[in-house]
């Protein structure tokens, strides 16, 4: 009871978070434009209220602790991990385009595909890719060009492309092997990686097929994709050499630095520009990224804050005080993992925030821990992907020059990943055996 009682957090823990949302959605939705509200000024904002702040009943720290605090969570490993991969993933998407990697896979697509398979074949590349780099923010920074000269070719809506890259981007970022969420989803259920792939790809299948089915059935535009413009193949080379170092299990820097290195050579070859000229590119890509990895630091730092003043196991408590059977304890999780990406951003964070009471509510109610594990990464991940000021998004919106939120309706596979996981926990199906051993996960996580 003592701890229950110790866990009840308080709700002054997401008052920063509740500033953030008014201010981004009044100011989006009174200007007719969420572009007004740039998300870096609205997560400054949150930070300040945040540091002024002080958690009740106990020791109050001081303002210099406070921002020593809001430091360590900003240079958490995991998000210093994630500006290493956006700054790579920015670098990478100017050297594909500059030495006409993204204009070449555009137009052998074009050429290989009718006219009705143009958005599921770049649906299916985007699951391909994401899978294999384990990243959406990578995949989505990388596809991007592709997505827009498809749009330009073919007359598709922006938006619409968008929301297919989106939502190629986030199938891989739920079920790669080497996606953050997924080892995040894994590690803190204490089971092995293959467990949960079992589990999870059975819950997203039917949105997978509905998707494909109904990206086949859209018109095409007022033009035509026809045969497509030239391409070569050693100008795809990079994008080849990116997805068979990946599933070759590669560390994902390692992937993406090899990825650069293989185009700035190709590039350099083919005299699209000099060795020289090529730091420019990568420098200028790299640019492009800046402010996702810097929003990624403070919404790291702000989360630290909001976990000080209680925020977190606030959320916990309410959602899990009322839970009484595994299907209401599932529904549970689910809830809890989406409000925290919802609060958060980040679906990795989600993940491990809600990963310790997710462990202990599977135990208690006999939940299989696989399964436990894909209800955390589903509705996380596909949260993220309809977040209108969520990376994914932003990134996406950046690229191609429209606003997020015009993406949102268009995020399918998205929509459908979460209506197919409630489904799911509600017919009780899949259920998958796992061995759970509570004392390895602690020990785990204190590593």
């Amino acid at each position: 009871m003592e701890n229950n009682k110790k866990s009840k957090g308080s709700f002054l823990g997401l008052v920063p978070l509740c500033v953030f949302l008014v201010l981004y959605f009044a100011v989006g939705i009174g200007t007719g434009s969420f572009d007004n509200m740039p998300l870096m000024i609205g997560i400054t904002i949150a930070v300040g209220v945040a540091l002024a702040l002080n958690k009740k009943g106990e020791e109050k720290l001081s303002f210099e602790e406070k921002v020593t605090l809001f430091c360590k969570g900003a240079g958490d490993s995991t998000l210093v991990l994630m500006v290493v991969i956006f700054l790579l993933a920015g670098a990478f998407y100017g050297i594909a385009g500059a030495m006409h990697a993204s204009d070449s896979v555009t137009n052998f697509g074009l050429s290989i595909l009718p006219s009705n398979m143009v958005l599921p074949g770049l649906f299916v590349i985007g699951c391909i890719l994401s899978f294999s780099m384990g990243t959406s923010m990578g995949t989505v920074s990388a596809l991007m060009p592709i997505a827009v000269s498809l749009s330009q070719a073919t007359g598709f809506n922006m938006a619409l492309v968008c929301g297919v890259v989106v939502g190629g981007a986030l199938f891989g970022d739920n079920l790669s092997f080497i996606s953050d969420t997924t080892i995040a989803a894994t590690r803190t259920q204490d089971i092995p990686m293959r467990d949960k792939f079992k589990a999870n790809i059975l819950m997203v299948l039917p949105a997978v097929i509905i998707t494909l089915v109904l990206l086949s059935l859209q018109p095409m535009g007022s033009a035509s994709a026809g045969a497509g413009g030239e391409y070569s193949f050693v100008n795809m080379i990079p994008y080849a050499i990116v997805i068979v170092l990946s599933l070759l299990g590669v560390n994902v820097i390692t992937v993406m630095s090899t990825g650069v290195l293989v185009g700035v050579i190709i590039g350099v070859m083919h005299g699209d520009f000099t060795i020289i000229g090529s730091l420019t590119v990568i420098h200028e890509g790299m640019t492009w990224m800046e402010d996702m990895a810097l929003i990624a630091v403070l919404v790291g730092g702000l989360v630290a804050l909001m976990n000080y003043l209680g925020g977190i196991e606030w959320l916990l408590y309410k959602l899990t005080r009322k839970t009484k059977t595994a299907r209401s304890a599932e529904l549970s999780i689910a809830a809890l993992v989406s409000l925290i990406d919802i609060s958060t951003t980040n679906n990795t964070i989600s993940i491990i925030a809600a990963g310790p009471i997710a462990r202990d509510i599977a135990d208690e109610y006999n939940i299989s821990r696989a399964r436990t594990a894909s209800i955390l990464d589903l509705f996380s991940s596909g949260c993220q992907g309809l977040l209108p000021y969520g990376g994914q998004l932003l990134t996406a919106g950046a690229l191609a020059g429209i606003s997020p939120a015009t993406i949102l309706p268009y995020c399918w596979y998205s929509m459908l990943m979460l209506v197919f996981g409630i489904v799911f926990i509600l017919i009780g199906w899949p259920q998958m055996a796992s061995k759970t051993k509570p004392k390895l996960v602690v020990n785990q996580l204190e590593e």
